[in-house]
């Protein structure tokens, strides 16, 4: 590749990433709004093809990315996603990904919280801050450091025990938990609406109100890093799309 055509290429590509960096956010923000309706659509009406376009939702928003980006790979992957999504529409397990989804999405945020404890590594929490800071993370003060390595612990717990206690909720649910599907009669047994609300709602509730206690102990324990919640988030917002990434590795 010549340098007449490569230093275009490489503007182009360059521009192409701070177009997909400044529109996916949203975008996957629009389609986690639409999983949620089409996923209780679906639960409620027992319907295959809307639990086929909820998981096929999921698919668009972890391939975002990479589809703006017109790499070949994840549009290929979209294709396949696609003709497999299609059989599973009209197949008697339609709807037990869609209990899976909240198993499989809580179960990797957890992970990705409990991987950064391992010796060598710097907990997730602890990156942020420093991150928010604007300094390495080795140069916090040192209650600042204890503080986070222990709320990445805790963040980890809390998402594998939610991981679990979706996992139990999609075996019980009736007529397409996990049991049912093997022919299994569950000892406990709750309809399908209700597990897809219960499920979601518990998450969210739990996860927020924890979030919630934490900030207010956090505020009094370093007073003055934060005017209030939405300066917190701002902050945070401002960080950009590129440490998000990064931060997560």
């Amino acid at each position: 590749m010549s340098s007449s055509t490569g230093l275009p290429e490489l503007a182009h590509r360059a521009h192409a990433r701070v177009l997909s960096d400044r529109h996916s956010g949203g975008i996957r923000l629009l389609l986690g709004i639409v999983y949620f309706v089409l996923s209780h659509l679906a639960s409620d009406r027992g319907d295959g093809v809307l639990a086929a376009l909820a998981i096929g939702d999921i698919v668009l928003i972890a391939l975002m990315r990479p589809l703006l980006l017109m790499r070949a790979s994840a549009w290929a992957g979209l294709a396949g996603s696609a003709a497999l999504l299609a059989w599973l529409a009209h197949s008697p397990y339609a709807l037990l990904p869609l209990l899976l989804v909240p198993v499989v999405l809580i179960g990797l945020v957890g992970y990705g919280f409990g991987r950064t404890l391992l010796p060598g590594r710097v907990p997730l929490i602890a990156r942020m801050v420093a991150g928010l800071d604007a300094m390495p993370a080795s140069a916090l003060p040192a209650d600042l450091r204890d503080y986070t390595r222990r709320l990445t612990r805790a963040w980890a717990i809390l998402l594998a025990t939610l991981a679990l206690a979706n996992l139990v909720l999609a075996c019980i649910v009736v007529p397409h938990g996990l049991l049912a599907s093997l022919g299994i009669a569950s000892p406990v047994a709750i309809s399908q609406t209700l597990g897809s609300w219960l499920g979601w709602a518990a998450n969210l509730g739990i996860m927020c109100g924890f979030f919630l206690a934490e900030f207010a102990v956090r505020q009094r324990r370093f007073p003055g890093r934060y005017r209030n919640l939405l300066d917190f988030f701002q902050q945070m917002a401002r960080l950009g799309p590129a440490f998000w990434r990064d931060v997560m590795h």
